[in-house]
């Protein structure tokens, strides 16, 4: 696939490809799976995927001319760039072939479960190339219990827009990051459920 990676594809070289988050669960896979510990399996977009549907949808620069003179001090302002910019993540269409290899992945996680649609968990991992000392945790937002095909969609494009939340936003400016310099992939997970209401 172009656009997508399995987790058990991906370990800590792939940070600029999947983000620290979907690359440390690749790890995971990687090296606990052979010892008997079971780490849900699961895919992720990568950011050249979300720079992809940016240059389809002609994002680039409407994200540009939103940010580039805008005061991070001023709240209200911010609030609003912010809605602004993922109300046209939402609006945007994905180019098919994208589209077709995120159902194709979630099919295929769906049949290794014996199940014809899982619940996942949508997770948001935000990458920054040439920015290795970046930090970005906790800017954006996951969702779970996402599940069917159509639902899955939109919560994709859902934690690709939560890269523009006003915090998320603010916290780039006020470090000095290039808000066009940053990507985010997104991880689709099998959803698990808590046992004796504990998790980890």
């Amino acid at each position: 696939m172009k656009w997508v990676r399995f987790f058990h594809e991906v370990g800590l070289e792939d940070v600029p490809l999947v983000g620290g988050k979907n690359a440390s669960l690749g790890e995971m896979i990687r090296e606990l799976s052979p010892l008997g510990v079971r780490v849900p399996e699961g895919f992720a977009t990568t950011s050249e995927a979300y720079r992809y549907f940016l240059r389809h949808n002609g994002l680039k620069e409407a994200i540009a001319r939103e940010l580039g003179g805008l005061d991070p001090e001023d709240p209200k302002a911010l609030q609003e760039a912010s809605r602004r910019l993922r109300n046209l993540i939402l609006k945007g269409e994905y180019p098919q072939d994208l589209r077709e290899e995120i159902l194709e992945a979630y099919r295929r996680l769906s049949e290794e479960a014996g199940e014809e649609e899982i619940p996942v968990a949508v997770r948001s991992s935000a990458t920054a190339e040439d920015l290795p000392t970046a930090s970005f945790a906790g800017q954006q937002e996951s969702f779970l219990y996402v599940q069917g095909e159509e639902d899955l969609l939109l919560h994709v494009k859902r934690a690709m827009a939560s890269l523009f939340t006003a915090r998320a936003i603010s916290y780039r400016a006020h470090m000095g990051f290039d808000h066009l310099k940053v990507a985010l992939s997104v991880g689709v997970q099998r959803m698990v459920r808590a046992d004796s209401g504990a998790s980890g």
